[in-house]
């Protein structure tokens, strides 16, 4: 083969890689909230659509497309960037976030959401009564599924890239090109929040997306994927992960858009993303149209939980790499089993509170990691500072949401206060004073010592790199 032909095959190989990469990516962000807040925001939001969906994008897809781009430049995801705010902040903040993200949250969340919304209207149009041995057994056979993609890492990016994603695609397109030729868009005012702070509102409903968290912990698990298809220097690294960001992220939007502006062509109850799904899909499909939501709903639900039973098991290992890759997984799988039977209502109370705690805290992490890229040197109270301030005005959200509410009813006094957006400005300022405490102190310009070796004990620990991790 000649040389050009070579080139050529190398560029098509890679570029075929970010797409399939940046495919498999969008599949893991794409779950249960992502398919049912859009939905939601086209009812409610009349003639303030466009400012609320300007929100929802900030917070659920550029955010999560910096998350990603962060992690690739570090190489060490949540783990090695919220060591460089502290050790005690680094072995507890990366807890919270796998915790809440994983088998105490999000995975028995969206295997739950995958029966209510699949499994039992399929039961009840084939004409069976689901009872308790229907949850049960759609639990156990969705999570045995998700097990057995995530036991190997380095297989993710065909199996859910390759097949599932372009399936994923493909019945939205359907659901929402049927649901605008059938319908009009209904005129309708726009409601509570969305009509006295629409801006805000969309970044909020953007946060219950989860997907900022999620981006620090999938971004190593592409990172892990190209390295295995061989790109392994560090700039390829960083353009593959981008561009797999960047196709991922444009999918999110696309996908976003069609689904709020089926919410706004739906006539129903405006704050049930579910119901409204379901009648679009009836009214335009027919019957046919059960069978194209559940499709929808399983297959965005079983990516989502694929992509976070392995993440959660990468950490668990890196945390007691005395147990295996694989029994991690088990675990993880087995808590979601019994939660996901007991109900999330109580588990739904605790974590939305946190949701608003972690947030804040890991996009200063971020936005920090972004400006540490173009130092010489490593900052460090550039991460100290802003997540401090991050941190404590997380918290006074978080309690506010928790049914506390004096420390915010306080800081509304000033009257640039809410507990959306209000740490926003401070976290910022803090960064600044951080950096230039940074560059005061010598840490831009002063050269550290070769971390790479480090950071690829973390990546391969927090991924369980190895297509069979050691027992």
């Amino acid at each position: 083969m000649s040389r050009p032909a070579r080139i050529a095959r190398a560029v098509t190989g890679r570029v075929g890689t970010t797409v399939v990469t940046g495919l498999m990516l969008f599949a893991l962000f794409f779950g249960a909230g992502n398919l049912i807040f859009p939905p939601v925001l086209g009812a409610s939001a009349g003639i303030e659509l466009p400012v609320v969906m300007a929100g929802f994008l900030m917070t659920g897809v550029l955010l999560p497309l910096v998350a990603v781009i962060a992690v690739s430049t570090s190489g060490e995801g949540i783990l090695g960037l919220a060591r460089r705010a502290g050790r005690r902040f680094g072995a507890v903040a990366p807890a919270a976030v796998y915790l809440s993200i994983g088998p105490l949250y999000a995975i028995p969340r969206v295997v739950t959401v995958a029966y209510e919304l699949a499994t039992r209207p399929v039961l009840e149009l084939a004409g069976a009564d689901p009872g308790r041995w229907a949850l049960l057994a759609h639990v156990a056979g969705f999570l045995a599924v998700s097990v057995l993609i995530a036991l190997r890492p380095s297989r993710m990016a065909d199996r859910i890239g390759r097949w599932l994603t372009p399936a994923l695609l493909a019945l939205i397109t359907v659901l929402c090109v049927a649901t605008m030729m059938r319908a009009d868009v209904i005129d309708r005012a726009a409601t509570g929040p969305y009509a006295a702070s629409p801006f805000s509102t969309g970044l909020t409903q953007g946060y219950l997306t989860m997907d900022v968290l999620a981006a620090t912990v999938f971004g190593i698990v592409v990172i892990q994927t190209l390295r295995s298809r061989g790109i392994d220097s560090t700039g390829g690294i960083v353009r593959g992960t981008a561009g797999a960001g960047v196709i991922a992220a444009a999918c999110l939007a696309a996908v976003y858009v069609g689904l709020a502006m089926i919410g706004a062509r739906t006539d129903g109850t405006a704050d049930d993303g579910t119901a409204l799904l379901r009648t679009a899909a009836s009214n335009a499909l027919g019957s046919a149209g059960i069978i194209v939501f559940a499709a929808i709903v399983t297959l965005a639900c079983l990516t989502t939980s694929i992509g976070l039973l392995s993440a959660w098991a990468g950490y668990a290992y890196a945390t007691l790499p005395r147990v295996s890759f694989r029994r991690h997984l088990v675990i993880g799988a087995g808590c979601a089993f019994v939660l996901s039977n007991l109900g999330l209502a109580v588990i739904i109370t605790i974590v939305s509170p946190l949701t608003l705690l972690l947030y804040p805290i890991t996009i200063a992490l971020v936005a920090a990691a972004i400006i540490d890229v173009v130092a010489p040197g490593r900052l460090r109270t550039a991460y100290i500072w802003p997540v401090a301030v991050a941190s404590a005005l997380g918290l006074v959200s978080a309690l506010s949401k928790a049914g506390w509410r004096s420390p915010s009813a306080l800081l509304a006094r000033t009257g640039v206060w809410n507990d959306s957006t209000g740490w926003i400005m401070p976290t910022l300022l803090a960064l600044a004073i951080g950096v230039a405490a940074d560059m005061l102190a010598g840490r831009w310009s002063t050269p550290v010592s070769d971390l790479s070796d480090a950071a690829e004990d973390v990546e391969w620990a927090v991924t369980g790199a190895p297509a069979a991790p050691r027992e």
